[in-house]
C-alpha cells in the first residue's frame, strides 16, 4: 500500500521524464480526476492510503498522458470563460488565446447594442458560443459544424450550462449551415499551414482532430470560404470576429477587405501575439473600445 503523496511524486517524475509541461499540476490534475477528488483534496491529502486497484487505474490514464494523450482528454472536461466544457477527440481542445475572441465581443458590444443572434462556424464543443451566450442573455445562438461528433458534444455543453433552449447546433458545412442575418459572426477556423502540422506537438498532432488544425498550404483556405459569407450573412451593422494564428493577421485582413467586410480591431492574446480581429458589413454606426 502507498500514499497519495508519494503516488504524486513518482507521478510527477514520470510526467517530467516524458517532458510533460507543469508535471506537477498536471499529476495532481489526474490523479484527483482518476480517485474523483478535487485538486485541492489530493493535495490536503497526501498521507492518505490507496488501495492498490486505486493506484493500478491511476497507472492506466498516467501512462495514456506520458505518451501524448491530452489531459482534456483524459478527463473529458476543458475549463474556457470560467464555464467548464465536455470535451471529445472530435474537438478541438479550447484554448486561453481563444478567450480573447470572447473578450474582444465584449468590449465591442460596451459601446454598441447587444446582439440579438449569434452564429458561430466550426463551433466544435460549442466553448465560443456557449461562452457569449453567457456573456449576452438576450441573445440566441446557432453553431454549424461539420462533425457530427463535434455537433453532439456542443449540444451536451449547450444542455449541461442551460442554453439549450437558446442555441441551435447544426450538422453541416459553413455554406450549407448559414441561413437568415447575424448580428454577430464568430470563427474559429482551422490556420495552421499544411506543411506546418508536422512541427506541432504530439499531444496536438496526433489527439485532436486534423480538420479543425488544417488550414491548407497558406493556412489561410477556411478565410476564403467564410469572409464572403459573413459579408452576405451579417446585418446591417453586423460585426464578425475571427481568430487566426501568429503572422495571418494582415493577409486575413486583405482577404476581408476583397469580401466587402471593413476592417475594425485586432487584439492580442496574453502572449502578445495577434490573435483575433473584428469586421464590419459596414463601419457606420459601430463604435469600438481602444486599446
Amino acid at each position: 500500500m502507498t500514499t497519495i503523496g508519494k503516488v504524486l511524486t513518482k507521478a510527477t517524475a514520470a510526467l517530467s521524464d516524458a517532458a510533460v509541461d507543469n508535471a506537477r499540476l498536471e499529476a495532481r490534475l489526474l490523479l484527483a480526476h482518476s480517485l474523483a477528488l478535487s485538486p485541492a483534496q489530493v493535495f490536503g491529502r497526501a498521507d492518505q492510503d490507496l488501495q492498490d486497484d486505486q493506484v493500478a487505474a491511476f497507472g492506466k490514464i498516467l501512462t495514456q498522458r506520458c505518451a501524448g494523450a491530452p489531459l482534456a482528454h483524459i478527463t473529458g472536461r476543458r475549463e474556457f470563460w470560467s464555464l467548464e466544457f465536455k470535451v471529445s477527440p472530435a474537438t478541438l481542445i479550447p484554448r486561453p488565446d481563444t478567450e480573447t475572441l470572447i473578450e474582444l465581443a465584449v468590449e465591442i458590444y460596451e459601446l454598441n447594442v447587444p446582439p440579438k443572434t449569434i452564429l458561430d462556424l466550426g463551433t466544435g464543443s460549442g466553448c465560443i458560443l456557449l461562452a457569449l451566450l453567457s456573456c449576452f442573455p438576450g441573445a440566441a445562438g446557432t453553431g454549424v459544424d461539420v462533425s457530427a461528433e463535434a455537433c453532439e458534444v456542443a449540444r451536451e455543453n449547450a444542455r449541461a450550462l442551460g442554453y439549450e433552449e437558446r442555441c441551435r447546433i447544426i450538422n453541416a458545412p459553413w455554406s450549407d449551415g448559414i441561413s437568415g442575418e447575424y448580428d454577430l459572426i464568430v470563427s474559429n477556423p482551422p490556420y495552421i499551414p499544411s506543411n506546418d502540422i508536422n512541427g506541432l506537438q504530439t499531444d496536438v498532432r496526433e489527439h485532436e482532430p486534423m480538420g479543425a488544425l488544417d488550414g491548407g498550404p497558406d493556412g489561410l483556405d477556411a478565410y476564403r470560404e467564410i469572409l464572403p459569407l459573413a459579408e452576405k450573412s451579417l446585418s446591417h451593422e453586423g460585426i464578425l470576429i475571427v481568430e487566426f494564428g501568429i503572422g495571418q493577421a494582415r493577409e486575413v485582413a486583405q482577404l476581408a477587405v476583397s469580401a466587402g467586410l471593413q476592417p475594425g480591431t485586432v487584439r492580442s492574446d496574453l502572449g502578445g501575439i495577434e490573435r483575433v480581429s473584428s469586421f464590419y458589413k459596414k463601419s457606420i454606426g459601430i463604435a469600438e473600445a481602444t486599446g
